[in-house]
């Protein structure tokens, strides 16, 4: 070690944030409001309810407050798995031979494998505060399905979830612990729902998206007693929850004086790049700092860097309000690759909407490249990281790979999301050689884009 900064740097259980971070609050111009499809007027919390839990609702809604407490009872769930630890990779850094020092977050430390704890915890706790019974969810990789069912088993709620059905093929594996924690899970599309079948008519054989998923989902909440639809990722009460990674990253930095010049993020929907993010984002905006900030997504589904910035439905079945976003249109389909958190039409609007005003720039990758970076990070940090998480740690390696070449000594952050030991049959393909780079073509592309609003 150099400089006396350590392998791994924790903060202290009552060092634990209090608050999350809202960065709508301090943003120049707000995203677009959610738009009632029906009346195409600005959704009201009425128009939400039906859907979400109240408190949820309200914390969509919220544009005013920087921080919003975290109830003490989810600051407890936490506490069995948090705080996680910023980690100096220490040995990437000799192996690259880069001048560059390279942190990470790591949110892998806790049985979903991943970040998506953070926010499924907070959202059970206020569904068993409002009284209901019944949740449903999609999921694409599993991470999200898997810490739902977690939470759920915590504050016995029951759970219906709908996994992309490439994934649940690819990983039954992770099928089989989201229903150990008393889930059940249904590949999607399915033809348990009016618009699985629907989907399922039109594409025939396909490995469906989280789009489908979503929409399934959604039919079952509206259709179930006492029950509601929850979301892992793209709303900003999910970005809210896991601004609990940024502020502890930061918090931790910040006893070492440690500014980074550049953080970055793999993307699908967005909530694990606005989590990392917000808080530093936060300084940014106000002129404070000058991070680069970088959302890293699949080459397969390339939202932010091959998308529009239109007005979209988030799920396939086009029942959710309208959003203005990235999107690549709720109809595209995007191919089977390994990344399946990643496999999302749209962006969060408040990534968007940062990335459209020049706060934060895109880059999208293949997916042999993405497990190229993958090894060498596990073959020198000892941890086998997530495919999604990959992505962040490709750009990584680029950008400390830069630094080489340059003398630059740059200070890099990026998140470690998750961890891969469900993932093995993407290494396997990785490391037999039959994995393949698959890339839209703009004709590719037009079939989604073609499925946008008109009003778009």
């Amino acid at each position: 070690m150099t400089n006396n900064i350590p392998y791994k740097i924790f903060l202290s259980e009552e060092e634990l944030p209090k608050q999350w971070h809202n960065i709508r609050a301090v943003m120049k111009e707000l995203p677009d409001p959610f738009l009632n499809p029906a009346t195409l007027e600005p959704c009201t919390a009425d128009d939400l309810r039906a859907v979400f839990c109240d408190e949820l609702v309200a914390q969509e809604l919220n544009t005013t407050d920087l921080y919003i407490d975290i109830p003490q009872e989810i600051r407890d769930f936490y506490k069995m798995y948090r705080p996680s630890p910023v980690v100096r990779a220490y040995n990437l850094e000799k192996r690259l031979g880069t001048p560059a020092k390279i942190y990470y977050k790591f949110e892998g430390q806790n049985t979903s494998g991943s970040h998506k704890l953070n926010s499924a915890a907070a959202q059970v706790y206020y569904a068993k505060q409002q009284g209901l019974t019944h949740l449903t969810t999609e999921t694409g990789a599993g991470q999200w399905g898997t810490a739902l069912a977690m939470a759920c088993a915590f504050y016995g709620v029951d759970l219906n979830v709908f996994m992309v059905k490439v994934s649940a093929e690819q990983k039954p594996q992770r099928k089989a612990v989201i229903q150990t924690y008393g889930a059940s899970v249904t590949p999607s599309p399915s033809n348990t729902t009016e618009i699985g079948r629907k989907i399922l008519a039109e594409n025939p054989g396909t490995g469906g998206s989280l789009g489908c998923a979503i929409s399934e989902a959604m039919e079952v909440a509206l259709k179930t007693d006492n029950c509601r639809y929850v979301l892992g990722s793209v709303l900003n009460h999910v970005l809210v929850h896991q601004t609990i990674i940024g502020q502890e990253a930061k918090a931790a930095l910040d006893k070492y004086g440690i500014q980074p010049d550049m953080i970055i993020g793999c993307a699908g929907g967005g909530s694990n790049l606005g989590g990392l993010i917000s808080p530093f984002m936060e300084g940014k905006i106000k002129g404070e700092n000058d991070i680069e900030f970088i959302a890293v997504e699949p080459a397969s589904c390339p939202s932010l860097t091959r998308g529009r910035y239109a007005l979209d439905f988030g799920d396939t079945g086009q029942t959710t309000p309208l959003m203005r976003m990235y999107t690549l249109g709720s109809g595209f389909m995007p191919s089977p690759n390994h990344a399946g958190g990643l496999r999302y039409h749209g962006m969060s609007p408040i990534i968007s909407k940062l990335y459209h005003d020049g706060y934060l720039t895109a880059r999208s990758v293949e997916q042999t490249k993405v497990f190229d970076a993958a090894t060498v990070f596990a073959q020198s940090e000892g941890t086998l990281p997530a495919p999604e998480s990959s992505h962040a740690i490709r750009v990584a390696i680029d950008e400390a790979l830069k630094c080489k070449e340059t003398g630059e000594e740059k200070t890099i952050l990026f998140g470690l999301t998750g961890t891969g030991f469900f993932d093995m049959t993407a290494y396997t393909a990785y490391l037999d050689g039959t994995m393949t780079d698959y890339i839209p073509t703009d004709e590719d592309l037009q079939k989604g884009f073609d499925s946008l609003p008109q009003q778009g």
